[in-house]
């Protein structure tokens, strides 16, 4: 059996494809129970960010739930597997640890030492627990993966400056317009991505911002959390056409801002220029929008080039976290080999303990003259005699848990005691 983590990326999928297996939060109990339900799956956990869509598995055999994993991503999206076959990426045993624990450390992300990552990583397990996807391995892995994200965030300035991609695309507008000072900024969407930009918005001193959503009440909430102005979803239109940015973020599975719409909202602009931030995946704004004349359209790839240009500030960081998710990666590794030789231990014990009893049961009649305290100096006796007799080897097997002589000592165990 082996952990094994089997997905898609920013790093190796071009947004086109990622926006289409990204998996929306309603589907994810079903996609859990039909993994588990594969023939290589034991447990699962699915993390499906506007990044990357993961499947982190308890699995049988490797090439078999590379397979598993494979045709639940196809199903799920629609496309068929030679659609993503090239960008699927694949780790398994110690290698998906050490993913799994840059994931949470925020390493990996588009916008690194991001601090959304670590909430989405423990919603992630926390669904696979409801779910009953979640065993005592991907429990325990999982468990320690937040470890490992709260080390990183408290023990290096990994998570200072820009650490969201709503910061990321505040500051890239800033900087394409050379200021939003003056800016009349139109914010659509009321998630927890959307309101981040907001505040970023609202932190950077922009002139006037408005919160605009398909679920009014929503729009309010964060209106008034930010001190922004809700623009109802049926003056969206005419607020789009006097604004300068919009910035857009909602969950809607396709296009919300259609080409043909925009171009009827451009013609009111007069020739005013229009930048449009879409941090939405899959993407909120149809890429002919960017076509049309005045108007410049960003999306999550602008991003990741915009924050790649800050990486070389964070290189001594990014050092200081890898090193703690290596010293983590060894922690878990030790305590894993630790915990598979157990079994082995127990019923190495369980055996000495048996026939310790039955040689006492076998010489009762001779010891039936004995009074209480003489059986129980007998008693006490044969229990260190064993104990004793175990001490070393079992010492023995637990230090080399996990090496080669390790496994050598567990075979020879085996073969000795007829385990």
């Amino acid at each position: 059996m082996s952990i094994v983590a089997i997905g898609l990326s920013h790093r190796s999928t071009p947004l086109s494809v990622l926006e289409r297996t990204t998996i929306a939060t309603e589907d994810l109990p079903k996609l859990l129970s039909d993994a588990c339900s594969r023939d290589h799956l034991s447990e699962a956990v699915i993390l499906s960010t506007c990044n990357r869509t993961e499947v982190y598995a308890y699995a049988e055999k490797f090439h078999g739930a590379y397979q598993d994993v494979r045709n639940l991503l196809a199903e799920a999206s629609g496309l068929p597997p030679e659609a993503f076959s090239d960008h699927i990426y694949a780790h398994y045993d110690d290698d998906a640890v050490e993913h799994l624990f840059g994931v949470a450390a925020g390493i990996r992300s588009a916008v690194v030492g991001e601090t959304e990552i670590l909430g989405q990583v423990k919603q992630a397990w926390e669904l696979a627990r409801t779910e009953g996807a979640a065993g005592s391995v991907l429990n325990r892995l999982f468990r320690q993966a937040l470890v490992v994200g709260k080390r990183a965030r408290t023990e290096t300035a990994i998570s200072q400056h820009i650490t969201s991609a709503s910061q990321a695309a505040v500051a890239m507008a800033d900087e394409h317009l050379g200021g939003l000072t003056r800016a009349h900024v139109l914010v659509l969407g009321a998630g927890d991505m959307a309101e981040g930009t907001a505040k970023a918005l609202k932190a950077g001193g922009v002139k006037e911002l408005q919160v605009a959503n398909r679920t009014q009440s929503r729009a309010e909430e964060v209106a008034e959390r930010v001190g922004a102005q809700v623009v109802p979803m049926v003056e969206f239109g005419a607020s789009l056409a006097a604004s300068d940015v919009l910035l857009t973020s909602t969950a809607s599975p396709g296009s919300v801002i259609r080409v043909d719409d925009m171009a009827v909202i451009n013609g009111a602009r007069r020739g005013n220029p229009l930048l449009i931030v879409d941090v939405a995946v899959p993407r909120d704004v149809d890429p002919a929008v960017g076509e049309l004349e005045g108007v410049t359209l960003l999306d999550m790839e602008d991003i990741r080039v915009f924050v790649a240009k800050g990486l070389d500030a964070r290189k001594v960081e990014m050092a200081g976290v890898e090193s703690i998710v290596a010293d983590e990666v060894d922690r878990y590794r030790n305590e894993t080999s630790v915990r598979g030789v157990a079994p082995l231990v127990s019923t190495l014990r369980e055996q000495a303990e048996a026939t310790r009893l039955g040689e006492l049961e076998r010489f009762r009649s001779r010891l039936g003259e004995l009074d209480e305290k003489e059986r129980e100096a007998v008693e006490a006796l044969t229990k260190g005699i064993v104990a004793k007799l175990l001490h070393t080897p079992t010492r023995e097997l637990k230090g080399s848990a996990g090496t080669a002589r390790g496994e050598r000592l567990g075979d020879a165990m085996r073969t000795l005691f007829d385990l």
